[in-house]
């Protein structure tokens, strides 16, 4: 009887570390849940990625938007003239001639570029070109500014 007394104690006493173990878990899953909601809000998506000539869907403004969230929804400023684009975007490489893109003013970097036709140039800009990417480095520029910017840079260059 003795040995039998001894195995009801330590089916007890794992039943009651068992117990207390199911307990502190629990507790520490409530507490989870609670700080649930602050991971949710700070994972959050800041911004949204609208394609141009598709309808955007916007959410309106919460009190935590902020200034880089604005800027990234911002619509693009319009009606830029070909020289404002280039001075902002495309001189970085068409003034330096980075990775083989032709320097602005140099005729014969230009000229067997402007012998293929301003669509075809006005399609390199938009879609991208060697090593040169879709729109240069102007993704909020309309395809009427590049196109301004494009002949900026052609009107230059003969």
């Amino acid at each position: 009887m003795i040995g039998h007394n001894n195995r009801i104690k330590h089916r007890g006493l794992i039943f009651f570390i068992s117990l207390g173990t199911m307990l502190l878990a629990t507790t520490s899953v409530w507490s989870a849940s609670d700080s649930e909601l602050e991971i949710i809000a700070r994972i959050k998506p800041v911004g949204m990625v609208c394609i141009a000539g598709e309808p955007c869907e916007k959410s309106a403004p919460t009190e935590e938007t902020s200034a880089s969230t604005v800027l990234a929804n911002a619509a693009p400023v319009a009606g830029r003239s070909g020289e404002a684009v280039y001075n902002s975007a495309c001189v970085v490489c068409h003034g330096a001639g980075v990775a083989g893109a032709p320097i602005v003013g140099n005729k014969d970097a230009w000229s067997s570029r402007i012998a293929k036709g301003d669509e075809a140039l006005f399609n390199s800009a938009i879609n991208g070109i060697n090593a040169m990417p879709p729109r240069g480095t102007c993704m909020g520029c309309s395809d009427e500014e590049l196109q301004a910017a494009v002949k900026y840079m052609t009107d230059s260059s003969q």
